[in-house]
C-alpha cells in the first residue's frame, strides 16, 4: 500500500473544504486548491467556523485548531498540486473531471492515487485515457463530509486492489466508516436514495400535496430531513447534476427522469441554502 503523508484536494466548495478539514484534522497535511480565490476565502472561514463550533463544544483545544489550520495550504495555483493522493471534488462534469486527472497525472508520479469524489460518474470512464488508469479510484464523501461517517470506496474497472485498500485504510484513519463497492452508475447511496427526491418532485409536480406537507410527513416517519431542506443543503445544482447523469447512465429510464421543476431552480439560480433561496428562504 501507498503511504499517505501529504494529500491535495481540488475543489474548495462545501465538499472539497470539508474533506481537506477531515484531512488535516487526522494530522495529514493537504493542499486545498481552486481557481476561484473567493471560494478559497470562503473555504478558509467556513473551516474556521467548524472548528471553533468544536472548540466551543470542548471536543478540540485552541492549539489544536490552530494545527489543524497549519496543515491546510490553500492556493491558486495547480502545480501544487504534487501529493501521494488528490482527491477531486469539482463540477459533476466528466469532460472537466477527464481534463483534471490528465493535467495531475503529467505532476505526479505514477504512484500518485487519483482519487474521485463523484457522487454518481462511473469511476471507469473518469479513469480512461489516464496514465496507469489503475491508481484511479472512487472516494465518495458526503455531505458535509466533517460530519457524515460514510465513505463509499469504489473501483473502477481497472483501480488496482491495492489502491482501493489504501483507501479504505485511511478512511479508517480519517474516523469514516468505509463501504467497499464496484462501479456502477450512482454506486449504492445515491442509486438506492435518488427516488427519495425524484418521487417527491413527481408529488409536488402533479400537485398531490405542498413541499411542506412532504417535508413533514417523511420527518415524521423517521428520517432526519425532508427531500426539500435535503435538496436545499445539497444544492440543486448539485442533485439535479447527479439525477441527470443517472438518467443519462441508465439509457433514459423513466424512473430516473430529472424534474422539470428542480430544473427551473437551477435555472434561476435559486440552489438552495448557498444562494440564500431554493424550495424554500434562508
Amino acid at each position: 500500500m501507498v503511504k499517505i503523508e501529504k494529500t491535495g484536494v481540488a475543489g474548495a466548495g462545501a465538499m472539497g473544504l470539508g474533506i481537506a478539514q477531515v484531512l488535516a484534522q487526522a494530522g495529514i497535511a493537504v493542499v486545498l486548491f481552486d481557481l476561484s480565490t473567493t471560494a478559497l476565502d470562503k473555504a478558509k472561514a467556513e473551516i474556521d467556523n467548524n472548528l471553533n463550533y468544536l472548540v466551543n463544544k470542548d471536543k478540540l483545544t485552541e492549539a489544536d485548531k490552530n494545527a489543524v489550520l497549519a496543515r491546510i495550504t490553500f492556493t491558486d495555483n495547480q502545480s501544487l498540486l504534487k501529493a501521494d493522493l488528490i482527491i477531486e471534488a469539482i463540477v459533476e462534469k466528466i469532460e472537466v473531471k477527464q481534463q483534471l486527472f490528465a493535467a495531475l497525472a503529467e505532476l505526479n508520479g505514477r504512484d500518485t492515487i487519483l482519487a474521485t469524489n463523484t457522487s454518481s460518474i462511473p469511476i471507469t470512464r473518469i479513469a480512461k485515457n489516464v496514465p496507469k488508469p489503475g491508481r484511479v479510484v472512487g472516494m465518495h464523501f458526503f455531505n458535509p463530509a466533517h460530519i457524515m461517517k460514510l465513505v463509499e470506496v469504489i473501483s473502477g474497472v481497472e483501480t488496482l486492489p491495492e489502491v482501493a485498500e489504501t483507501i479504505k485504510q485511511l478512511c479508517l484513519q480519517l474516523g469514516k466508516t468505509p463501504v467497499m463497492c464496484k462501479d456502477s452508475p450512482g454506486f449504492i447511496v445515491n442509486r438506492v436514495a435518488r427516488h427519495y427526491y425524484v418521487e417527491s418532485l413527481k408529488i409536488l409536480e402533479e400537485n398531490a400535496a405542498t413541499k411542506e406537507t412532504i417535508d413533514t410527513l417523511m420527518e415524521s416517519a423517521g428520517f432526519k430531513m425532508g427531500p426539500y431542506k435535503l435538496m436545499d443543503m445539497v444544492g440543486n445544482d448539485i442533485n439535479f447534476a447527479v439525477t441527470s447523469s443517472l438518467y443519462e447512465s441508465f439509457h433514459g429510464e423513466a424512473k430516473f427522469r430529472p424534474s422539470r421543476i428542480q430544473q427551473q431552480k437551477v435555472d434561476a439560480g435559486h440552489l438552495g441554502k448557498k444562494t440564500g433561496k431554493g424550495f424554500y428562504e434562508y
